[in-house]
């Protein structure tokens, strides 16, 4: 466990965490495994995020435009508003459009194009690929399954593909590639959108690359909130801190192979991204979580100040360019932290969510069907 909460346990008279985690039942440690549970620390010292090291690709940080990324923000925002409006506050955690979506630099104009709404034509699959130390905690947030039942009103479907929480994406990949094999073949075009999360995101890349056989069945992929990156406060972390979810309330997950860390350091995605080029014929789409300053959750404070060394503009996990897949489609900014548009904990526990997670809430039905209804306007003109 970090050191500043070491001495908080200390400084109220508890003890050292070790002696705490031994006398204190795990459902009383919510809030504290909650603060580790955001698995990159804040430390006893401020050693550099990023330590100086020539074992590195040559890097350069450019305009989107400049990497081969296709600004399609402005689409995005007419989908989204426009989907929010018409399902508007019967949705849960509704907000209006412009304070979900943060405008960034200059946007492109609105294209004034219709949004189709209605029943699905292609009838397309969110397969969810989900972040760090999901297998730990799903079974206590128990998620109710709301994104799935709203989209499904309208002919989609979202199903959540099970991965080692607190395994490396390379082992991650090979469990993807399993599940999608398994899955029964369509009966026309593709029709699976892999969505990553977090370090899911990089997960699905590695399977999509490794695994050419995975393309054939799959319509887009998706990245939101995605340590496409890295995070600099993966430097600063080690495995042994998330093993700690392995002991929460309702945990089914195992320690893995151990290599979650180090699949999200900034070194090992560089890497990784410079030796594996993504594929051609797969559409890429790029969603960021860039939220304003008071929009981060409490629990997500302390590495949210941390990552500030490196730049403000994170959600507390990771800096908003290290979101970005090369080549992708950047389709918007959400003022949200990292945890706010799926992971949701206020909905099944409002205690932590008022005070621990207080900025949870986040339109995540309408989020997901935004997205859907894009990538299927999307393939419907690259197949006239």
């Amino acid at each position: 466990m970090n050191c500043d909460i070491e001495r908080t346990l200390v400084g109220r008279g508890w003890g050292s965490c070790h002696s705490y985690l031994q006398r204190v039942p795990t459902r009383k440690l919510l809030p504290t495994i909650a603060v580790a549970a955001s698995f990159l620390f804040s430390a006893c010292t401020t050693p550099p995020l990023m330590p100086y090291t020539v074992e590195t690709q040559p890097l350069v940080l450019v305009p989107v435009s400049l990497a081969g990324v296709q600004d399609r923000r402005a689409r995005f925002r007419e989908i989204f508003c426009q989907v929010l409006e018409a399902r508007g506050p019967r949705l849960p955690d509704y907000q209006p459009c412009g304070e979900v979506l943060a405008r960034v630099g200059v946007e492109a104009s609105v294209t004034a194009k219709k949004v189709d709404l209605g029943p699905s034509g292609q009838r397309l699959i969110a397969a969810v690929v989900p972040g760090v130390g999901w297998d730990c905690i799903s079974g206590w947030m128990d998620p109710h399954g709301t994104m799935t039942s709203h989209v499904r009103q309208f002919g989609y479907d979202m199903i959540t593909l099970k991965v080692d929480g607190l395994s490396s994406s390379t082992n991650n990949a090979g469990q993807i590639r399993d599940a999608v094999i398994q899955m029964p073949v369509p009966d026309h075009e593709a029709r699976l959108v892999l969505i990553g999360y977090s370090k899911g995101a990089s997960d699905v890349l590695e399977a999509v690359v490794s695994y050419p056989e995975v393309r054939q069945r799959v319509a887009a992929v998706i990245s939101i909130a995605g340590a496409i990156g890295g995070s600099p406060l993966a430097n600063d972390a080690d495995q042994s801190e998330l093993t700690l979810l392995t002991h929460w309330p309702e945990a089914q997950c195992s320690p893995g192979d151990g290599g979650a860390i180090e699949s999200l350091r900034p070194a090992t995605r560089k890497i990784w991204m410079a030796e594996n080029p993504l594929p051609s014929d797969l559409p890429f789409y790029s969603l960021v979580t860039m939220p304003q300053p008071d929009r981060v959750s409490l629990v997500l404070q302390p590495s949210y100040k941390k990552l500030s060394q490196v730049d403000a503009r994170n959600d507390g996990q990771l800096v908003f360019y290290d979101q970005v897949i090369p080549g992708s489609a950047l389709i918007g900014f959400l003022n949200a932290d990292h945890w706010a548009p799926m992971v949701p904990i206020a909905r099944s526990h409002s205690s932590i969510g008022a005070t621990l997670v207080n900025h949870n809430d986040f339109p995540r039905e309408a989020l997901l069907e935004a997205l859907l209804r894009l990538v299927e306007e999307d393939l419907a003109v690259s197949t006239r």
